[in-house]
């Protein structure tokens, strides 16, 4: 069963739905990190979710 891959060219067109930042790709743990929102963004399936709902606050 292969997973879908996120296609990084993505990060032109999303930014953070919070802070309006440009996001950052972690490729091991799978997010979009924001920096300045200091959230990130699950990818399930090679889609991004940018719901602040299933956001993981950064420590």
């Amino acid at each position: 069963m292969s997973e879908t891959a996120f296609d990084p060219k993505m990060l032109e067109a999303l930014v953070c739905p919070m802070t309006q930042a440009i996001l950052s790709y972690d490729a091991e743990k799978q997010e979009l990190i924001s920096k300045p929102g200091n959230v990130a963004f699950p990818i399930r399936n090679g889609i991004p979710v940018m719901l602040m709902d299933e956001a993981r606050q950064l420590d």
